[in-house]
């Protein structure tokens, strides 16, 4: 006997879409049988995916919960098909570069504390461990409490308790790091000679254009050339976030070809929007490093349907309204980053749809790939037999507009807003329950994972 089955004309499975109906047990994926069984939940032509893994999020707890906070974070992660979040190492304070600080980032989840403390977790999440100059030595015993790899700035994170990591920082983490097979992620900006100025105005501040031509691919590309030459010398897994800058894909592609074990991700926000729609003040789509023109777009989606970028993720990056000077618009003072994590799966798919890619491209680009970054490709990330029952079910036809009153995040502010998307999320499994549908919300069954 199972404890509960659902029926789909469109299961996606590692090997395609089929008819199929896949049975749950104890958590689990039982069996994945061909065809309708009895007592199955019928969805007809509703995709049923496994849910999309998210291993780029900043949930800001605690030490910032007035910019986010597990229950926000972890509750918009539900109702847009996610299962599993994989947390930065900031923007939260203390930043977890120490086991005190991860410690305290594990307390303020409310997992496993006084029964009158109500756990925040509405989805599973892991966490990323934080390097820094000096603390070579908090890896090891970062990686024996359980984090899942290690983040790295190589420019100011623009938080000052996580200072950027210079080559000879690098060169003592990174041995250790290779030693356990761990990936070290690098938001990959290498500041260059001064730019000349084009904030000689307060006009000039709200220009988006300026603030492009502030943070040139060249950025991108020069840090990206280093970590491929730091990743040959130590063997050491390493994962480029966010990408931008398609300068960088062909020699990511040569990397790749001489069998370094490099991974890329880009963004929604990459791939939705380009600069020259963005107006003038709208520091809601202000983010590091920026989203560029269309040509740029163009190629970041060659390159993710080539397999050179490997995955999509989200980098949510939230803040108070204050921070992203909205009134003011002047992008020289807005915090940069962008609130997306509830919309990842339509945002993708809209533009995904356009260009014709399928929805076996969207499971491998919002479950499969993340998984194996994460280190739980052998039990999330796929619909397949004793894997992890985490799934999404989801109308790739229907539309909907993004309004401040379906928004589960702390704050409304997203450059998503008043967007007419495709792709409905309508149901949320986790551990082979319901925990997200339109009457079935926000039950807090999310755990905690430690590598």
């Amino acid at each position: 006997m199972f404890d509960a089955a659902i029926h789909s004309n469109r299961v996606v499975t590692p090997t395609g879409i089929i008819e199929a109906t896949v049975t749950i047990k104890n958590g689990l994926i039982e069996e994945i049988v061909q065809g309708k069984i009895d007592n199955a939940i019928d969805i007809g032509e509703k995709v049923l995916m496994p849910g999309v893994i998210d291993p780029h999020v900043h949930i800001n707890e605690p030490g910032r919960t007035e910019w986010e906070g597990f229950d926000t974070a972890t509750k918009a992660a539900i109702a847009g098909g996610i299962t599993t979040l994989i947390d930065m190492p900031l923007n939260s304070s203390p930043v977890t570069t120490t086991v005190e600080a991860f410690e305290e980032k594990i307390k303020s989840t409310g997992i496993g504390q006084t029964a009158t403390v109500r756990p925040k977790l509405h989805c599973n999440v892991g966490f990323w461990g934080g390097v820094i100059p000096g603390n070579e030595k908090d890896i090891e015993p970062l990686i024996e409490k359980g984090v899942r790899g290690f983040k790295a700035f190589l420019i100011h994170s623009g938080i000052d308790e996580f200072p950027n990591v210079t080559e000879n920082d690098l060169r003592k983490s990174m041995p250790i790091i290779a030693k356990y097979n761990l990936p070290l992620l690098v938001h990959c900006e290498l500041q260059g000679p001064p730019i000349p100025s084009h904030w000689e105005s307060s006009q000039a501040v709200r220009s988006y254009s300026n603030y492009l031509c502030s943070r040139p691919r060249k950025w991108e590309d020069d840090a990206i050339a280093l970590m491929i030459r730091l990743c040959e010398e130590f063997n050491c897994r390493v994962h480029v976030v966010h990408l931008s800058s398609s300068d960088s894909i062909e020699q990511i592609a040569n990397a790749k070809e001489r069998g370094l074990p490099l991974t890329v991700e880009t963004c929604p926000h990459y791939l939705y929007f380009t600069s020259e729609e963005i107006p003038d003040g709208a520091t809601q789509f202000k983010c590091a490093p920026p989203i560029r023109e269309k040509e740029n777009n163009e190629k970041l989606w060659t390159a993710l349907e080539d397999g050179v970028i490997d995955f999509v993720a989200t980098d949510h990056s939230p803040s108070t309204p204050d921070l992203k000077k909205l009134e003011t618009g002047d992008f020289t003072k807005a915090w940069g980053g962008i609130a997306s994590l509830q919309f990842s799966l339509p945002v993708l798919w809209t533009s995904a749809r356009r260009r014709n890619c399928s929805i076996v491209d969207m499971a491998k680009w919002l479950a499969e790939k993340p998984a194996v970054l994460a280190g739980i490709q052998k039990s999330k990330g796929k619909i397949q037999k004793g894997f992890d029952a985490d799934l999404v079910v989801w109308d790739p036809e229907k539309k909907f507009v993004v309004t401040e009153d379906i928004i589960h995040h702390k704050h409304k502010i997203t450059p998503y807003l008043n967007e007419e998307l495709y792709g409905v999320v309508e149901q949320t499994w986790l551990g082979g329950k319901k925990v997200y549908d339109e009457e079935t919300r926000f039950l807090g069954l999310g755990k905690i994972m430690r590598k």
